[in-house]
């Protein structure tokens, strides 16, 4: 299988990233993807051959293979790292998908119609929405696989010697696996990157919320002083209201005058 495509996707996404997903990006790159192809393939792939049956009953070898090796882990691990590559895309999209937008608006207003992003590849709006769901996303798909190998593999390790009794075996059996020990630690070894790839999408999307908030609250505190230092003044809008505004350190009237545009007057003056 040719993974170039997939290094280009997350290639592109790169400069969207923030500082953990620049990481996380590494992480998937030279622990994962470069470990899955030059090692990986090549350890599984005699899993089937060298998978031994103390018996000669013909099909009792592929059946208990079958039995104890429902998916093999290189095609769960290609499956996985397709699914946790699929995010990426979709912020590449999203970003392609802006500047569309923004050449277009550009073609049509002209030059005096403003912009309608300053930066396209800037996480404001939908694309904070986007790029916050792929974390969510890719942090959820390696915690699933994560049980899936735990529900497949007990403790995510293979024994050596395993005990086998289905059709069309005579009796219960014994088959052994090729290279366990090699393979267990190629296994612990993908399962300790996916924990802390799901540790730094974890983070980043921490980072990515309390920054929002961050912003949130100092413009809600910019926009309350601006509003405190505003002079106080009476337009026509208050004085044509039902409740009039009395400036000045006089007291409220416990009744309003007979004329209150008077009573305004006076207090504007």
């Amino acid at each position: 299988m040719n993974w170039g495509i997939f290094e280009g996707i997350l290639s592109g996404v790169n400069k969207y990233s923030t500082a953990f997903g620049r990481i996380w990006l590494s992480l998937v790159f030279i622990f994962r993807l470069l470990v899955y192809l030059v090692t990986a393939e090549r350890v599984w792939s005699d899993d089937h051959k060298d998978f031994d049956c103390n018996t000669r009953q013909p099909g009792c070898s592929n059946v208990c293979f079958d039995q104890f090796f429902p998916v093999s882990h290189v095609r769960l691990w290609a499956l996985q790292l397709i699914l946790v590559t699929c995010p990426s895309l979709l912020v590449v999209m999203h970003v392609a998908y802006r500047e569309a937008r923004e050449k277009k608006h550009q073609e049509t207003a002209g030059g005096g119609g403003g912009r309608l992003y300053l930066n396209p590849g800037k996480k404001r709006g939908g694309l904070w929405w986007t790029y916050v769901c792929s974390l969510v996303f890719k942090a959820g798909v390696d915690a699933a696989f994560l049980y899936l190998f735990h529900s497949f593999y007990p403790k995510y390790t293979l024994p050596p010697v395993v005990k086998c009794h289905a059709a069309p075996c005579p009796n219960t059996v014994d088959c052994f696996i090729s290279k366990p020990s090699e393979k267990n630690i190629f296994t612990f070894f993908m399962v300790a990157t996916a924990v802390v790839c799901i540790l730094l999408n974890l983070v980043e999307l921490a980072y990515l919320v309390s920054k929002r908030c961050r912003e949130c609250l100092a413009a809600r505190r910019a926009r309350a002083t601006h509003e405190g230092h505003q002079p106080d003044c009476v337009t026509s809008k208050d004085l044509l209201s039902d409740d009039l505004i009395y400036l000045g350190s006089d007291p409220h009237p416990l009744l309003l005058p007979d004329h209150p545009q008077d009573y305004a007057k006076k207090t504007i003056l």
